[in-house]
């Protein structure tokens, strides 16, 4: 069995649970340096993440530095070439689905249909609020939102939707995305989420699952699609704790997982014998020169080892 490897960007979101100290000084430079080494190391994607604004009282474990994921995403793609693009994930309950569909048909478009659209409920209250959403009926609109999306970014050029939250029929939109189907993996790992995932995606991202968690869950999510005769593939995540390639000289942090290239994908190939499709790895490091070391070591000499 093999599996693919992606990466969630750094510099474009900052949380300090996960931001390396180097990423506050860095920008739009930097977020294309990685996405270069990202596309010629063989990764399967780049990853996003969405946030519209950040309350006080969360900012201070958040950050509020999110750059959004349409605007990243599609000037990434000009620099890159067969690296997928993938939101990571974007809280589409947000805005209209017909918004939505305009902007992510236009970057799958622009990259010669390389999107893939991540989407999840949202966690932030105030952020719903201020945009004049329903945080309380958050799930139930998303729900919605993937078959408006499913039809808005689908083959017509006027495509409609009657549902519950939204209704549209004979609005034009061109251009159309450049595949014929654009995945939807679905972000959670709450058990809603997964039942969305289950009954509604093309692939499932969890949310901090840790490792011995994941065959209960992909348990559930075959088991549901079974239920519902869902015969389609599904495209199974995880997320890999940090990883450095090599025996690190500085003290890289008691939860990150080190060694040869051979260790590394000997502990990795755990993910594709219970059933995960794509692992989303990051990488400890103190400078960019360092993650593009990292990331272009995983792809020589980690990679090959995963199968």
């Amino acid at each position: 069995m093999s599996v693919a490897y992606g990466i969630q960007l750094p510099v474009q979101s900052q949380s300090t649970l996960y931001a390396e100290p180097w990423e506050a000084d860095a920008g739009p430079e930097e977020l294309r340096a990685v996405a270069v080494a990202a596309d010629r190391a063989g990764f399967a994607y780049l990853a996003t993440c969405d946030h519209v604004g950040v309350p006080r009282r969360l900012a201070a474990a958040m950050g509020t530095v999110w750059y959004d994921p349409v605007a990243t995403l599609a000037h990434l793609a000009a620099v890159t070439t067969r690296i997928r693009l993938l939101s990571h994930v974007a809280v589409v309950g947000l805005r209209h689905p017909l918004a939505t569909a305009k902007q992510y048909a236009t970057v799958d478009r622009l990259s010669g249909g390389r999107l893939v659209l991540g989407v999840g409920a949202g966690h932030v209250r105030e952020e719903f609020e201020a945009l004049g959403h329903d945080f309380a009926r958050r799930g139930a609109v998303l729900d919605e939102v993937i078959d408006a999306l499913r039809a808005a970014l689908g083959p017509e050029e006027y495509p409609e939707h009657h549902g519950t939250f939204y209704d549209f029929g004979g609005l034009g939109q061109l251009p159309r995305p450049a595949q014929p189907r654009v995945p939807i993996w679905v972000g959670g790992s709450s058990p809603p989420a997964v039942r969305r995932a289950a009954l509604k995606g093309d692939g499932w991202l969890p949310q901090g699952d840790p490792r011995d968690r994941l065959p209960a869950q992909i348990a559930t999510l075959r088991r549901l699609r079974a239920e519902a005769g869902v015969d389609a593939p599904l495209t199974v995540g995880a997320i890999t704790g940090p990883l450095y390639v090599g025996r690190p000289g500085w003290e890289v942090g008691r939860r990150t997982r080190t060694g040869t290239p051979e260790e590394l994908a000997a502990s990795l190939r755990a993910y594709p014998a219970m059933g995960v499709d794509q692992i989303q790895v990051r990488f400890r490091c103190r400078d960019l020169g360092e993650l593009v070391d990292q990331m272009t070591a995983f792809g020589a000499e980690v990679a090959p080892h995963l199968d």
